[in-house]
């Protein structure tokens, strides 16, 4: 999923030669959201310049597993959404090597209430907070969205603020994690080692009641706010059906929601590169946040990718049996790494364009030794 709701072109004169910095945003980095908190309990909050009035807000909430990604990479920022009107917060929260759920609900939950009690000091509107993450973080954002009126999970500091959210843009979350783990070829989230077993601290099947407390839908209520649902036909990580028993709740509820498949489309890559889904999330964010004309809706559509199933590059070499061999890690950040921060942000890569949007897969513009190493090792395909 690669988020550039601007064409690239206008992306792109954005940025400066100073590592990916946006001409014409103030960024105001790690503020604490809690206050002598953990280190991960912090934001990145990015303005324009010449800011004009209470601003409507878009949260980013990174994936990853629940277990690793940062808030370095803020997709919306680099989409150029700042240019647009809109100030950008990016979130980090606890991971679950830190602690089990519901710790990243309540980080997130934390980070709104903290934005709110702040919003006057830095030109944002409490009333048009947005939401929008992928994978896990589409996980987290879906939950926020329907949580807004569940108690249990504000906890902290600012509990006279609201965690409410305007809208949800939710890119390939998991929901329901007993559907998903007895799905056909998605086994292997079953055992105790699987993301998921890590983040409600056991095997799902075995947790039940803390898959359900997990699980967005559990909450779904009228006052929702209206959601778009993305999702890809071909994940290979988080089963589409995530997102439509997700897309059916709300509908049964009547609660605004938009999903979209995409044929072909993996977990994340080039399928949501294209202009039509830049445009779509640009729209939905456009008229939840910065009018007041939108109708509720549920509504399906579908759009197909012309992305290869597998992206290819003749420096990674053939894909023999059993693996794909690639350039060692030390040496694509030795030659990619231009501002030695041990990442390579999408601008400092070298390689092809498409190639970058298979490697990071949590999509959050930065390409991590994880995910580096995760694709180069990825099985090869069966002819």
């Amino acid at each position: 999923m690669k988020c550039i709701v601007l064409s690239i072109a206008i992306a792109l004169s954005f940025v400066t030669a100073s590592h990916g910095q946006m001409a014409g945003v103030k960024a105001e980095r790690d503020l604490a959201y809690v206050e002598g908190g953990h280190e991960r309990q912090k934001l990145d909050l990015y303005l324009p310049e010449k800011a004009e009035g209470p601003l409507p807000l878009i949260i980013w909430v990174h994936g990853g597993g629940w277990q690793n990604g940062s808030k370095d990479g803020c997709p919306p920022l680099r989409a150029g959404y700042v240019a647009q009107g809109y100030a950008v917060a990016s979130i980090n929260y606890r991971l679950s090597g830190h602690a089990v759920f519901p710790a990243q609900i309540e980080d997130c939950k934390a980070a709104i209430r903290w934005l709110r009690a702040h919003a006057k000091e830095y030109s944002l509107d409490p009333q048009r907070f947005g939401v929008w993450g992928s994978s896990a973080g589409g996980h987290l954002v879906a939950l926020i969205g329907t949580s807004g009126d569940v108690k249990e999970f504000d906890v902290g500091a600012n509990l006279d603020q609201s965690s409410r959210v305007q809208a949800v843009c939710d890119y390939y979350g998991p929901t329901d994690f007993t559907v998903f783990v007895t799905t056909p070829g998605y086994e292997s989230h079953a055992t105790d080692a699987s993301p998921e077993a890590k983040l409600i601290g056991g095997a799902v099947m075995q947790n039940k009641d803390k898959a359900a407390r997990v699980n967005p839908i559990t909450y779904v209520t009228k006052d929702d706010p209206p959601y778009l649902i993305v999702h890809g036909d071909k994940d290979p990580t988080v089963p589409i059906n995530q997102s439509q028993l997700l897309f059916e709740a709300l509908k049964k509820t009547e609660v605004s929601a938009h999903f979209h498949t995409i044929h072909g489309a993996g977990h994340g890559g080039p399928g949501f590169a294209g202009k039509n889904i830049d445009d779509m999330v640009s729209q939905f964010f456009a008229e939840r946040l910065q009018s007041n004309s939108a109708k509720r809706e549920d509504i399906t559509t579908e759009s197909t990718t012309d992305a290869p199933t597998v992206a290819r590059d003749s420096r990674i070499g053939e894909l023999p049996a059993g693996g794909r061999r690639g350039i060692p890690w030390k040496v694509v950040i030795g030659r990619d790494d231009k501002n030695k921060d041990g990442k390579i942000s999408k601008e400092e890569f070298s390689g092809p364009p498409q190639l970058f949007l298979w490697i990071d897969q949590n999509s959050d513009g930065i390409m991590e030794q994880s995910e580096h190493e995760a694709f180069v090792n990825r099985p090869a395909p069966q002819p």
